[in-house]
């Protein structure tokens, strides 16, 4: 993971892309997508067939942040035909690409947020709450300043007021708390070992079953 800041420093990147990003928070304990990084259409096919369909293709690289807007991502491909076409139009876009993004298409009716970021004078602090497309119109959150104990992540998870997502929810068992848990003490552990991290935005955060896995991220680096 120190060699992946190191490089991205080293040439002079502001921020991480999607796989890199989600490599430093997988480090922490943080359950991510299964995903790989294709370099050829082949590959694409040959990566979706063994992560199994449906899939999703994301062009990646530390420049494409806003990649829904810039047409860098296809949802729900069910078949080799679907991937390669996308894979040629996500190619075909004229942005410079490290590959691209072949991901599990993880469905899911919950979507939270978890966020790091650093105030001048309390340090690393780690967000939580609603997640998804309306994170900023709700604004349910709740903040506390890294370290991270359990009963710190704990008690952010009590403080939305939406908290009662987390409870069993339309036929879905409750979230795995034990493991939202894990991965805000993690992130918050991030923030406390690595200065060169100045923000982790996670969003969404869909919960798959009882599972909260990390579907998109962002590593912003300081400097």
């Amino acid at each position: 993971m120190e060699q992946i800041i190191k490089k991205a420093i080293e040439r002079g990147q502001k921020t991480l892309s999607e796989y890199d990003s989600k490599l430093v928070i997988g480090s922490a304990g943080v359950a991510i997508t299964r995903e790989k990084l294709a370099r050829t259409r082949d590959e694409a096919v040959k990566f979706a067939s063994e992560i199994g369909y449906p899939v999703v293709l994301k062009g990646c690289s530390d420049k494409a942040a806003h990649k829904t807007e810039m047409g860098l991502v296809k949802l729900r491909l069910s078949s080799a035909e679907e991937v390669q076409k996308a894979y040629e139009e996500i190619a075909g876009a004229g942005i410079e690409l490290d590959g691209v993004l072949v991901q599990e298409m993880i469905k899911g009716d919950r979507e939270f947020v978890i966020g790091l970021s650093r105030d001048p004078q309390f340090g690393p602090c780690v967000m939580f709450g609603i997640g998804g497309i309306f994170t900023e119109v709700i604004k349910d959150v709740s903040f506390r300043v890294a370290p991270l104990t359990e009963l710190d992540a704990e008690e952010m998870i009590e403080e939305i007021r939406m908290k009662k997502l987390l409870d069993e929810f339309r036929g879905s068992p409750a979230v795995d708390r034990k493991k939202l848990v894990t991965a805000l003490v993690g992130i918050g552990e991030l923030g406390v070992k690595h200065s060169e991290i100045a923000e982790i935005d996670i969003n969404p955060l869909i919960v798959s079953g009882s599972n909260p896995v990390v579907v998109d991220a962002l590593v912003v680096l300081a400097g």
